[in-house]
């Protein structure tokens, strides 16, 4: 069974920056404490990352997955679908900015996930939020620190 969220945040900063940042997977390290380790495997035509490989961790369990990223509406949004991982069969997602005409932006976060294995629905739970909060809330954090 697959698992849809979305969540919205204001962020103090203007869309094309927050694409830059949102769309700068090779530094999710840096500020995405889960995120352990990023590999570009594919680049697109403008130098974007197209296919890449993460390794993540969380509740003591680290997770590989492979996303392929569609930027047809950059700077607007990109989203992306998973090609292949360890401990889930989707993870596709899209990040939206929508400017909201006075510095900030609406950040539109989505995520569909399906695991392999059943989880129990508070640990279910739990992961989603950190999810989006790592989603939303870091990728802020991140954002208003470059300004």
């Amino acid at each position: 069974m697959v698992e849809r969220t979305s969540v919205d945040m204001m962020v103090e900063a203007p869309p094309e920056l927050c694409f830059q940042v949102a769309a700068d997977m090779e530094r999710y390290p840096e500020w995405l404490p889960d995120v352990l380790q990023v590999g570009v495997l594919e680049r697109d035509g403008e130098g974007r990352p197209l296919a890449v490989a993460f390794q993540v961790g969380a509740f003591g369990r680290s997770a590989n997955y492979i996303l392929v990223y569609d930027y047809a509406e950059a700077p607007a949004a990109f989203s992306w679908s998973q090609r292949d991982g360890d401990l889930t069969y989707a993870l596709d997602g899209s990040y939206r900015f929508h400017d909201g005409g006075d510095g900030t932006t609406k950040v539109h976060y989505e995520l569909s996930v399906g695991l392999r294995v059943p989880i129990p629905g508070f640990v279910r739970r739990r992961a989603e939020a950190l999810i989006t909060q790592a989603a939303l809330h870091d990728l802020s954090v991140r954002i208003e620190s470059m300004r």
